[in-house]
């Protein structure tokens, strides 16, 4: 049955992303980023990114690079600094789930109960029916104090018991740290030794060790939080990987059935101003209340990891283009401000 409904992923729902990859003659960075001596190879508008230089300029970004058919297009600030992931962690480890759920080792059908999940103030007997699909798509139900969570989140987060498992849409720290601590359960593997191994090896990144992670704790929830550090280099590489449907030079690192379903359409995002959610993306969806990015015309089919402070990885499989956007949020109080400005003017020079 698992084998079955990979086929009906890789063949039915992503025919477009399937065919795009495929025609794709991608360019994969050797020890370093082949970088264009002229945007314009990269059929980009030299006029326009002088206009994006002067918008990141002056809106707290500490890096950005474009990247165009697997080369930098366009790069400026401390792209080789290692900067906090925040949220953006929630996106990798849904990529890193895919080996293990191939492989059988993780069962998107466990619930709560079945994997002995359980919290500081318990669980009812209804979250325990949540399952690990449920928690991936954050639509869990349970409400139950988490760690590493907003203001923001805190506001909006339903009330205790309001709903039933796998029913609402909310995004919910605790269902993606509960996600940290079942892969850790199921594959035995810590998950900056398993990301390092999995994925930072495979494709070549420069920098990322597993000291750069960092489990947060506290007295909210017995679930840790998985924040690491990573340089906008290696985070861009992700996103290669990524957009080559899990492929990299000729070797699967990631399952391309799982990218196919991890980064489509799941829910609304409606509660969060934005289009729609995948298996911990954000994903850009035709004719929702919102778009992905306000303003922005960002193709059917593009995603996005996001993080506090203004950390983007924009995968744009239309445009065989990838943006990053760090900021240096180890500044108290220092937060990017709305990228949907840039990513405009990135769009528009492009050379039809």
């Amino acid at each position: 049955m698992k084998q079955l409904t990979y086929l009906l992923i890789a063949f039915i729902l992503p025919l477009s992303h399937f065919a795009s990859a495929q025609q794709r003659k991608t360019t994969f960075p050797g020890k370093k980023w082949e970088v264009v001596k002229n945007p314009e190879e990269s059929g980009l508008s030299k006029e326009k990114l002088l206009e994006v230089r002067k918008q990141i300029e002056n809106d707290n970004t500490s890096a950005f690079m474009i990247v165009v058919n697997g080369k930098v297009a366009y790069q400026w600030g401390e792209v080789d600094r290692k900067y906090n992931t925040h949220s953006m962690r929630k996106s990798v480890l849904s990529a890193m789930y895919g080996k293990y759920v191939q492989e059988g080792i993780i069962a998107l059908e466990a619930t709560m109960a079945d994997l002995g999940i359980d919290d500081n103030e318990g669980l009812s007997e209804e979250e325990k029916k949540a399952t690990v699909r449920d928690l991936l798509k954050a639509r869990s139900g349970v409400y139950h104090p988490a760690l590493y969570e907003s203001s923001g989140m805190k506001r909006r987060k339903p009330a205790r018991f309001s709903v039933r498992a796998g029913t609402h849409w909310y995004y919910n720290n605790w269902d993606f740290n509960v996600l940290g601590t079942i892969f850790e359960q199921k594959t035995g593997k810590r998950i900056f030794e398993a990301l390092y191994e999995d994925i930072a090896k495979p494709i070549g990144m420069e920098d990322y060790v597993p000291a750069d992670g960092t489990y947060i704790s506290g007295k909210e929830s017995r679930h840790r939080a998985y924040p690491f550090n990573i340089t906008a280099k290696d985070l861009a590489r992700f996103g290669l990987l990524m957009l080559n449907m899990g492929n990299w030079n000729g070797k699967q690192v990631i399952d391309s059935a799982w990218v196919a379903e991890s980064t489509r359409y799941h829910s609304d995002a409606a509660l969060y101003g934005s289009s729609g959610y995948g298996y911990m993306w954000w994903v850009a969806r035709d004719f929702n209340k919102y778009e992905l990015y306000k303003g922005v015309d960002l193709p059917e089919g593009s995603y996005a990891a996001q993080g506090a402070g203004g950390h983007h990885l924009i995968i744009i499989p239309d445009y065989d283009m990838i943006v990053v956007r760090r900021v240096n949020t180890d500044i108290s109080g220092n937060r990017g401000k709305d990228l949907a400005p840039v990513l405009k003017l990135i769009l528009e020079a492009r050379i039809k």
